[in-house]
């Protein structure tokens, strides 16, 4: 009988800390158990973290899993893991029946993300119990304040408990109250208690360590020495004499006549961590009657060779062990703060261990999905700003703040009302839950043979379905997607003249209902349809998207519209490109959305709570953002895409300044800047590189790599194909909240833009009214075009006799880390769009100061929230018009045209009185007017 087969006779029973799928599968675990008498498995995370994350022996299982369908990294980790432990328990069931449930236990340990949180860790207890489904599963719970009364909720649920990290005797004595309640919880429920096996794993060899390292301060060489190796097991020994008084008296034996069992000690870390101590120190010191041993396979070796088995040995000199701990004390080092501190520890190494596993599950993912996502780069551009992203990233990960995040724990950000707007962190897996309805609805409007698809939007309800329209281009027999964004009389204009109204379905899409321009939209379109099919069909030819019990839900339902779908409450705007509001306009210009949404669903994964920052792209991201903004100085982020996928930028402008750019801070987007040499761009920037694989820009990439040459940070996406456009969304909108995160700003809210349309409203009103807006007076007036300016910036801009004059001393305002940005109320038509980006690219050549292009009052509703409360670093030009041909809204006593000029006031009025460098410039034509502006600027930086 071998000396580990002798411990089975002094009464202890020796478990395995070890398990490797190999170990069931080539019978060693079985061969242990005849041999050795062993009695029980234990895992915990840095085991699982070795034997998944540290070997290639589960690539076939994962690669078998990953084949049925994709699944992210803790569907994937519990699918292996699960399996290891239902095969290590069946191999252990004879074990656990011969010992009538006093032993043959495996044990799989709650995440440990979880240690902190009593509610969580209850409910993964019962998860994985129910996915074991064996009766000799024992869930490990770690002794934290939380994790104690999640353990008399276990065991009063019926199910198996381990707890671990257990270092104190004061902890120990909690424990076993929780578990003596929770089988009085059971009892009262007419649960069976004989059916319960529990043990409270108590750490040895890591006290030592910690203790040994207390002793190196001491004066006193020689008792510190006296001491060193002989603490832990002092204390087990303490700990164990407490196991048998607290197991006896009356309260105890009312239980044990019921069949309850006593919750074994079970001795954990009994490996030495110092190579000067005997190998098998531990177990030959902890052998007593109603324990358990659980030893790692070195150790279990070495025991097996040479170990020496005495029975009853923990219970011999118990009053010496009392000394030990005595004499600790009086040399000062108290075995309380350790112990505390070592339960931290050990919370903290498991969930590395599990960082380090999700990570390579991750990888391992990755690698067998081959090219089914995106890949990331990021070139930090400096050692600098290197570690700066890579001192974050640890934070992140030491924090568990990607957690945090999808757990959309509003002290993450702000503490203010974050935790109501995380709708959209689960929205692929809802609406592919919905996606018969838009598979309906999609046939339903392609058999209505409609010739067109008019969206009336603004903001998150419009930019995300043009992303869309843009990128996928139109679908062959289907209608063609056109979008009204702007309240400029010649855009309006022309969607009515580029539409066939009797054959059009008009798309109106509000979050909130009470949006100004879908509302003056839908009564424009409502009324040009009556003109044409009558007044009683006009609402059949019209759907709504909004949230539920908006005005628009009231309004449409009132009228008869043909259809009414509901977003989610939770989901803001800019979020909610995946949700309805950007899959009801796809499924009617012809969009597979239940392929664009399983496409999605890589990424979601892949930026899952699970996965750790090392592997996640969003977090990646996000935290490359923030801490360019936050400590490099670096926030403009310039977004540079293939030409298949241009318009994503766009979107991302919206995206990135509405929910980043406030109380100051932010950043700042720039989407369509013509790219330039290196040494035009300042110091300021961040480049964001996105490229649509097979149809890569050659000069894009030979731009971006001068760029991160030349010491410019760069992220480099590769988007696989538009199908990835999903991926992307889903992507940005995980980096977008991290660097809120890091910014320290609420990603959800947009105060500044509610200020606008509160200034837009007050003004429409007065010229309801009185038919007349404020009177205004340039400051100079030449050749069609005329300047005005509040007095702060007239001032600052002096007197001059020339528009250059003015148009020099405007710019003159803009100093290094500052941009420009053009804010057009004119028509979005090419024209206009090529002289506005010839201007930019002169100005930043000119100046290496950012810029950027805005069309209102599109942009008020995306980057005008960053220009109004992120940095004060804009230099801005408002650029208006007079419009030759207008029109009214019917129902209101105003115009189209009106409501655009009391957009451009209210909008420059906000600007004013936050401060910002203005001058707002008037074209009485705006087609001759716009290239002469282009000119005079040209000339005035010349």
């Amino acid at each position: 009988m071998n000396p580990l087969k002798q411990l089975e006779a002094c009464g202890q029973s020796p478990w395995l800390d070890y398990l490797i799928r190999s170990l069931v599968e080539k019978g060693d675990l079985k061969t242990m158990i005849e041999r050795d008498g062993l009695k029980g498995v234990t895992s915990n995370p840095s085991i699982f973290q070795k034997a998944i994350g540290e070997s290639d022996e589960y690539a076939a299982a994962m690669k078998a899993f990953l084949g049925k369908a994709d699944a992210s990294v803790m569907e994937i980790y519990e699918h292996l893991a699960i399996a290891d432990i239902r095969a290590a328990a069946d191999v252990l069931r004879p074990v656990y029946e011969q010992t009538h449930a006093r032993d043959g236990y495996v044990s799989l340990e709650c995440s440990p993300y979880l240690a902190n949180d009593t509610e969580a860790t209850v409910t993964e207890a019962k998860h994985l119990w129910k996915s074991v489904e064996r009766p000799n599963l024992m869930v490990k719970v770690p002794a934290t304040p939380e994790g104690v009364p999640a353990i008399r909720r276990i065991i009063a649920n019926g199910i198996n408990v381990n707890i671990t990290l257990l270092f104190s005797i004061q902890a120990y004595e909690a424990v076993v109250e929780a578990y003596i309640a929770g089988l009085e919880d059971l009892k009262a429920a007419g649960g069976d208690m004989s059916k319960i096996g529990s043990v409270a794993s108590f750490f040895v060899s890591r006290i030592d360590a910690s203790v040994d390292k207390a002793l190196d301060g001491i004066a006193d060489k020689g008792a510190a020495d006296a001491l060193r190796g002989k603490v832990a097991i002092a204390n087990a020994k303490l700990a164990y004499a407490r196991y048998q008084a607290l197991f006896s008296g009356p309260r105890w034996e009312a239980l044990a006549a019921a069949g309850a069992k006593t919750q074994r000690l079970l001795w954990a870390s009994t490996s030495p961590k110092n190579k000067a101590y005997k190998d098998t120190l531990y177990v030959e010191a902890l052998i007593g009657r109603d324990t358990v041993d659980t030893i790692p396979p070195a150790t279990m070796d070495a025991f097996r060779d040479h170990g020496i088995a005495k029975a009853d040995v923990i219970e011999q000199d118990v009053a010496g062990a009392q000394a030990t701990l005595d004499k600790l004390k009086a040399l000062g080092v108290s075995l309380d703060e350790i112990t505390t501190e070592l339960v931290k520890d050990g919370v903290r190494q498991f969930a590395d261990a599990f960082d380090k596993l999700f990570g390579a599950i991750a990888s391992h993912r990755r690698e067998i999905l081959g090219d089914a996502k995106p890949t990331l780069s990021i070139e930090p551009g400096s050692d600098e700003a290197k570690a700066a992203f890579e001192a974050e990233m640890e934070v992140w990960r030491k924090g568990g703040l990607i957690r945090k995040l999808w757990a959309v724990d509003k002290t993450l950000w702000s503490s203010a009302d974050e935790n109501k707007w995380g709708g959209w962190l689960n929205v692929v897996e809802t609406e592919l839950a919905d996606i018969a309805t838009l598979q309906a609805f999609a046939a339903e409007v392609k058999a209505q043979g409609f010739s067109d698809v008019v969206l009336l939007g603004m903001g998150g309800s419009s930019l995300g379905p043009e992303v869309l329209s843009e990128s996928f281009g139109h679908q062959a027999g289907w209608s063609r997607f056109h979008m009204l964004d702007s309240t400029d009389p010649a855009q309006v204009a022309a969607i009515e003249q580029a539409v066939d109204l009797g054959k059009s379905l008009f798309i109106t899409s509000s979050k909130s209902g009470g949006t100004l321009e879908p509302n003056i939209f839908t009564d424009y379109f409502l009324d040009r349809v009556g003109a044409v099919l009558g007044k009683d069909k006009a609402a059949g030819r019209f759907v709504a998207v909004t949230d539920p019990g908006s005005s628009l839900d009231k309004r449409a339902k009132a009228a008869g519209f043909w259809r009414i779908f509901y977003g989610a409450p939770s989901i803001g705007g800019r979020y909610s490109v995946l949700s309805k509001f950007g899959l009801v306009p796809a499924a009617a210009m012809g969009i597979d959305v239940k392929r664009l949404l399983e496409t999605t669903r890589a990424m979601e994964r892949a930026c899952g709570a699970d996965t750790p920052p090392s592997a996640n792209p969003g977090v990646q991201l996000g935290v490359a953002l923030g801490v360019a903004a936050k400590t490099l100085g670096r926030d403009k982020v310039t977004i540079i895409a293939s030409p298949g996928i241009a318009d994503l930028g766009a979107w991302l402008e919206q995206l990135i300044a509405e929910s980043t750019g406030k109380q100051g801070r932010g950043l700042i987007p720039l989407a369509g800047e013509p790219l330039g040499a290196p040494g035009v761009y300042g110091s300021d920037r961040f480049f964001a590189y996105l490229e649509l694989e097979g149809r890569a820009d050659a000069a894009q990439q030979a731009a971006v790599a001068a760029l991160a040459k030349a010491g410019h940070p760069v992220a480099r996406i590769a988007v696989k194909d538009v199908w990835a456009i999903g991926q992307e969304f889903f992507r940005w909108e995980i980096a977008t909240a991290v660097a809120g995160a890091v910014i320290g700003i609420n990603p959800f809210d947009q105060p500044d833009v509610e200020a606008s349309k509160d200034k837009t409203r007050a003004l429409t009103q007065q010229y309801e009214e009185s038919q007349t807006l404020p009177t205004e007076e340039p400051v100079f007036r030449e050749n069609g075009i005329s300047l005005y300016a509040d007095s702060r910036n007239a001032g600052e801009l002096g007197r001059h006799n020339t528009l250059g004059g003015y148009l020099k001393s405007h710019f003159g305002r803009v100093h290094d880390g500052d941009y420009v940005a053009f804010l057009a109320y004119v028509d979005r038509d090419p024209a206009h769009i090529a002289t506005l980006t010839e201007a930019r690219s002169f100005v930043r050549d000119k100046t290496r100061a950012a810029t950027c292009v805005g069309f209102g009052p599109r942009f008020q509703h995306s980057t005008g929230q960053a220009y109004k409360g992120g940095p004060n670093s804009g230099v801005f030009m408002q650029i208006t018009c007079d419009d030759p041909k207008d029109i009214d809204v019917p129902g209101h006593g105003y115009s189209f045209g009106v409501v655009k000029a009391a957009q451009a006031r209210g909008d420059l009025d906000v600007l004013v009185e936050r401060g910002r460098r203005t001058l707002r410039v008037h074209l009485k034509d705006v087609d001759a007017g716009l290239p002469e502006l282009a000119r005079a600027i040209t000339e005035a930086l010349a």
